[in-house]
């Protein structure tokens, strides 16, 4: 999927769409997407200047977009049809190697399960194939009001 695509299942605009690309998706079972992590992100400018590396924080919500495509797409649903996918909770998470410019993130996550709308997600972010971050991930499906 490229980013217009990705754009229909995710509402996440600039300077939050954390998703580039996603190179491989089987629907039910699992996402591999990526994130071009660039030297003029507006978060370098604070984190930190003399030494940018990308936060957590926000490898955290790279996987949790992922997921949100692949929940979507799972479902048969976009948030034009009135749903809203959100991150409801993260358990396990590790971080093991700092992100910076240039890198490029690779954003994985396999369905674990689902019930009564809330889903469970097994993910790993990874750069150069060294693990950078793991974490389950949990997210709602829920109606727009």
């Amino acid at each position: 999927m490229d980013i217009l695509e990705i754009k229909k299942y995710l509402p996440h605009r600039y300077p939050f769409l954390l998703v580039d690309r996603v190179v491989e998706l089987v629907e039910g079972e699992h996402i591999l997407a990526y994130k071009n992590i660039s030297s003029n992100e507006e978060v370098f400018e604070g984190h930190f200047p003399h030494f940018p590396v990308f936060p957590g924080v926000m490898i955290v919500e790279a996987l949790a977009q992922a997921c949100g495509v692949l929940g979507f797409k799972t479902m048969n649903k976009t948030p034009d049809d009135g749903s809203v996918y959100l991150f409801a909770g993260i358990d396990n998470v590790r971080f093991k190697r700092q992100v910076v410019p240039g890198d490029q993130l690779y954003l994985h996550a396999k369905i674990v399960s689902e019930k009564r709308g809330i889903w469970k997600f097994q993910c790993t972010a990874t750069v150069d194939d060294q693990l950078v971050t793991s974490a389950t991930i949990l997210c709602a499906d829920r109606k727009v009001k």
